[in-house]
């Protein structure tokens, strides 16, 4: 159901309560001062007739078509539906009004409802003892009843007319007021897929804003995220075309060789342009998996992470003769991806393996502050660059001091990987060689 139609439907609704509502009062009321009204007739007219037959200024025989040659203002007709009987006190019908029913009308003084012939009679009776009668007046129930009626028909047949005009004019009313709404919806549906420029800022309804400023703030991530997948599109195309280069030359080189201490050194380079291009494709990997993890979290024990994360870092270790110590106390675990934290802690120790000396330590810690808990990783290699610090977390970036060529990925990776976990990445300062933290929640 669109927002139109549900308002026009809730205003014309409540509209329409609002109506029957002061029908039902205005019903109530009318009834209430019609009962009033009536009541106080069928009294004036009863001790009109007795006070007549009292000073003898009519006979009692005529006395019962008195209260019908009374009329109020705008009451004839209901004048005419008065009832009049006059009942001696020995229980003899003394006179009646044409059209009274036979029937006595009340059987004790003052104000009763009668159901007399299959209808109700409202009746007031006086009693005269001086002359030994009884004067009863009434009139029907469904005589007051049509006369209530016509006051509530009074109102329902301008409502007839009044609500359909209503009705339009709250669909016009409606429709106005989504006309921004409409706007901006046209705005978007004429939008190139391409354009990610922010939504023009003009005067708009306090409830639009919101929604532009979301929109401009969608437009802005989506325009990051495409400039950042066309920027990591170029650098891995240029990536894996050096070392495809370098593989290319070495084979050529091997290939025309004519001694074998060349072929040898081909064949080295050669398999070392192959472990870096292997590096650098299982990183896109990495990373491509990290941002897309779901993060589904599950209890991770720091110890077994620190025995996985040494056997597979156990090739490039010999290779650079560096050596993988964890300092993990026993029991230590964290809630949180088991995936995520491994690929972080991979590349911040396969970093610090490449960078540190020949038979050099790499230590990786444990410690709780507060509700955190802090792996951090030690290295005895030369360390980042201070200016580099700013830059060392973008992709593809490579820091001035760095002894070995890597991708420029492996920051990069440890930053969304610490981010997907609510966790943050430091640089702490360090005695000796460089220290990277990760920090994250317990």
């Amino acid at each position: 159901m669109s927002i139109k139609l549900r308002l026009f439907l809730i205003l014309a609704l409540a509209t329409g309560l609002v109506w029957l509502s002061a029908v039902l009062w205005i019903e109530g009321s009318t009834r209430a001062q019609v009962e009033k009204v009536l009541d106080a007739r069928l009294a004036q007219s009863a001790n009109m007739v007795s006070s007549l037959i009292s000073d003898h200024r009519i006979e009692v025989g005529d006395a019962a078509d008195k209260p019908a040659t009374i009329t109020m203002p705008a009451s004839a007709d209901y004048s005419r539906q008065l009832s009049c009987q006059i009942w001696s006190l020995r229980g003899d019908l003394v006179g009646a009004s044409s059209g009274a029913p036979q029937s006595r009308l009340a059987g004790k003084e003052g104000f009763t409802t009668s159901l007399i012939d299959g209808e109700n009679w409202r009746v007031y009776s006086v009693s005269n003892a001086d002359l030994g009668v009884t004067v009863m007046v009434g009139d029907r129930v469904t005589m007051r009843d049509s006369l209530v009626y016509d006051v509530v028909a009074g109102l329902l047949w301008p409502a007839l007319v009044i609500l359909p005009l209503v009705g339009l004019l709250i669909w016009v009313s409606v429709g106005r007021g989504l006309a921004p709404l409409e706007r901006l919806e046209t705005a978007l549906r004429v939008r190139s897929p391409v354009d990610l420029s922010p939504l023009p800022e003009g005067p708009a309804p306090r409830e639009i804003r919101p929604v532009r400023r979301a929109l401009n703030g969608l437009f802005a991530q989506l325009e990051r995220v495409r400039r950042t997948e066309r920027d990591f599109t170029a650098f891995a195309a240029h990536e894996l075309k050096t070392p495809l280069a370098g593989l290319r030359m070495q084979a050529q080189i091997a290939r025309q060789a004519k001694d074998d201490a060349t072929r040898g050194k081909a064949l080295a380079a050669i398999e070392l342009s192959v472990d870096r291009t292997d590096r650098m494709v299982r990183q896109l990997l990495d990373l491509a998996t990290v941002e897309g993890e779901d993060n589904a979290p599950e209890w991770v024990d720091l110890a077994a992470l620190c025995s996985d994360l040494s056997m597979s870092l156990r090739q490039p270790a010999d290779a650079f003769g560096a050596q993988l110590t964890c300092d993990v106390p026993a029991g230590s675990g964290i809630v949180t991806n088991r995936f995520l934290l491994f690929a972080a802690l991979r590349n911040i120790a396969e970093n610090a393996i490449l960078a540190s000396p020949q038979g050099g330590q790499v230590r990786l810690s444990v410690r709780q502050e507060g509700w955190n808990v802090v792996i951090r990783v030690t290295d005895e290699g030369p360390g980042i660059d201070p200016a580099d610090l700013s830059r060392v977390t973008d992709r593809f970036y490579r820091g001035r001091a760095t002894p070995f060529q890597g991708s420029g990925l492996g920051l990069a990776i440890v930053v969304a990987a610490a981010e997907r976990m609510n966790g943050t990445l430091t640089f702490p300062t360090s005695d000796r060689g460089q220290a990277v933290e990760v920090t994250l929640p317990r």
